[in-house]
């Protein structure tokens, strides 16, 4: 049975913390290690015990966010064996909910000042999702690449919607939303 060091956790939570209050200020590529470390209150060995540069630290946190995006985007397949918009109930969505819990992630991520990197970094991760679903079906034949793309972005567009109203629905609002754009029918004449 592996032990957790509760030290090294704490340590790595303020490193997590600084290199994000940081972003709200500069750019990841202008951030040096020692302005993080005397954020979190950590010498530089001890950065250097972890982490051999800045960016390394960044993937790390940017890493267990996607980890947590891609449980919440499972969430609600958990509860079916095959998953219809018509009938997905807006409670299992957790996409929205993951926004929540790591908003202030996602405030620099959208914010007009991040470098588009950190968009397209989050783009791929949600598409890798979307490609990874090969149970989806359609009537219609498509490239599922550029379908994949295109929700991708849809999802994307919703999120970005709730920052620039600086995230004042709540995250079961946006889920109802959801399902009601997923069900939609338009006709057009």
């Amino acid at each position: 049975m592996s032990s957790i060091d509760i030290r090294i956790v704490k340590t790595k939570e303020a490193l997590h913390q600084s290199l994000l209050e940081i972003l709200k200020e500069k750019a990841l590529e202008t951030i040096s290690v020692s302005e993080i470390c005397r954020r979190a209150r950590v010498n530089r060995g001890t950065f250097y015990l972890h982490y051999a540069q800045v960016e390394d630290l960044f993937e790390e946190y940017f890493k267990e966010i996607m980890e947590d995006l891609a449980i919440s985007y499972e969430e609600p397949y958990r509860h079916v064996s095959i998953l219809k918009s018509s009938s997905l109930n807006p409670a299992t969505i957790r996409i929205f909910h993951h926004i929540e819990k790591y908003k202030p992630f996602y405030k620099i991520v959208f914010s007009k000042n991040a470098p588009l990197t950190y968009y397209y970094l989050l783009f791929e991760e949600i598409n890798e999702l979307l490609n990874k679903d090969k149970g989806m079906k359609s009537e219609e034949e498509f490239d599922m690449n550029v379908y994949c793309a295109y929700q991708a972005n849809a999802i994307l567009g919703i999120i970005i919607q709730w920052y620039k109203e600086d995230f004042q629905q709540s995250a079961d609002y946006l889920n109802q939303q959801l399902v009601k754009i997923l069900n939609v029918k338009i006709d057009r004449d």
